[in-house]
């Protein structure tokens, strides 16, 4: 069983197109953006840098701007997470994605972790809060508890990676949804971390995944337009009799 993908305006709303490039020039930037519009996808994720610029390019289009908080590493304060937030949201942002606090995770300090989540919750109001967990870096109990408490806090989404750490295999990544859907089946799931081509994001999206954070959102599209050119066959004309 694959995703039944319909065509590639409907995979492009399903991926985050991502930068976070931290030695990218404006002008590389700008070409990133106008990429995005082409393929349409579901958001752009650009560094704080530029959120401002991809909301300008992007105005006349539906493609959302996201930023990211605490990161890579998520060992900020809360008050340094929650100012973060709110200057994101003032520039218009609107997906947030937050790296969770590792050390308190492992210390099993979940009220600390909650309270991060809902602060910083509460400062982006509306807008979608995704919580990144770092999978690769944890056990699995504590990818259950990291989930929960993410859940319990209100975020949207959970996202099993930055990209720096992310699972290596197909099936480590099946395992961490498996992981999501059980723990914390209220939440949605966003997998990020080496999805670089069609095959891995059907796959991903097949295990249950409700979106696909990559930076090779163009190649994704690309190479299912392709196939899709390359499987279509023209029906030969057929006479229907009663």
């Amino acid at each position: 069983m694959v995703y039944n993908i319909k065509n590639s305006k409907e995979l492009a709303s399903l991926i985050n197109y991502t930068n976070l490039n931290n030695i990218i020039t404006e002008s590389e930037m700008k070409e990133f953006l106008e990429n995005a519009k082409e393929a349409n996808f579901n958001a752009v994720v650009v560094s704080p840098t530029y959120v401002a610029l991809a909301k300008e390019t992007l105005k006349d289009t539906s493609i959302k701007v996201g930023s990211v908080i605490g990161f890579p590493l998520g060992f900020e304060t809360t008050e340094a997470k929650v100012a973060e937030a709110k200057s994101l949201l003032d520039k218009g942002a609107e997906e947030f994605e937050m790296v969770l606090n590792l050390s308190h995770l492992k210390d099993e300090k979940y009220e600390l972790i909650e309270d991060e989540i809902r602060q910083v919750k509460d400062a982006v109001g509306d807008k979608i809060l995704k919580v990144i967990i770092e999978t690769k870096a944890l056990e699995d109990y504590q990818k259950a508890n990291a989930s929960k408490a993410a859940e319990k806090s209100g975020a949207d989404y959970i996202k099993t990676a930055s990209g720096f750490v992310s699972p290596n295999h197909i099936f480590e990544n099946v395992n961490d949804i498996n992981i999501i859907q059980k723990y914390a089946p209220k939440i949605k799931i966003e997998v990020d971390g080496g999805i670089n081509n069609y095959k891995f994001a059907n796959q991903i999206l097949t295990a249950g995944a409700d979106r696909i954070g990559s930076d090779q959102g163009c190649e994704i599209v690309k190479a299912y337009k392709e196939l899709r050119k390359n499987t279509k066959v023209t029906p030969k004309p057929i006479t229907i009799t009663k």
